[in-house]
């Protein structure tokens, strides 16, 4: 089975929305305001690119990474990889050319079976809807998380408000970065 890994920056009080300054959100650009940047508190996604061997998306986050995406060299690794689109409304003409192989999913089912079939590990960017409905599915293996030390308030959450049974979370990798950001990574207990 593969694993299926949400990778994600996020604020101390959970917030995943608008990090890089997507227009129409009040804190946009967070993750580049008030704090320093330092390169080793990034190498983990770099480690991404290397480990990962497939993507998988949302639709708003397909829509905003795909025509910026291809072109970025810090991005040179995900180019090729295989991108997978979670969408009810997505048609293969919404897609682009530039960015290689995307196949749309059109449900979590579709997405248990892609975890069913061969290959590594697949990252989800982005995609805070998706990744609440698919740890609500219990769908989700691995957590890479990049806390900033900053209380957001509004905003879209990472992590689902269902009233469910308890995900517990082994921590496997922890690091303490001096601008204040923490890089936790969480494998799920099945």
């Amino acid at each position: 089975m593969r694993t299926l890994i949400s990778t994600a920056f996020i604020s101390l009080d959970g917030v995943v929305e608008g990090p890089g300054g997507e227009p129409g959100y009040h804190n946009s650009g967070w993750t580049f305001k008030n704090i320093e940047f330092l390169p080793e508190a990034f190498d983990i996604k770099g480690r991404e690119q290397e480990e990962s061997t497939a993507i998988l998306m949302g639709r708003l986050s397909y829509a905003a990474f795909s025509p910026v995406w291809p072109d970025m060299a810090e991005f040179a690794g995900y180019k090729t990889m295989p991108k997978y689109v979670v969408s009810t409304t997505l048609t293969d003409g919404d897609l682009v050319s530039n960015w290689g192989a995307t196949t749309i999913l059109r449900s979590l089912d579709d997405v248990a079976a892609l975890k069913q079939t061969d290959g590594g590990p697949i990252i989800i960017h982005g995609s805070a809807t998706l990744n609440r409905s698919l740890s609500d599915a219990g769908l989700i293996d691995r957590y890479h998380l990049l806390v900033f030390p900053l209380l957001l308030g509004a905003g879209k959450r990472l992590f689902s408000t269902t009233d469910k049974d308890t995900q517990q979370l082994r921590l496997v990798e922890s690091e303490a970065y001096a601008n204040g950001l923490q890089k936790n990574v969480f494998d799920v207990v099945h």
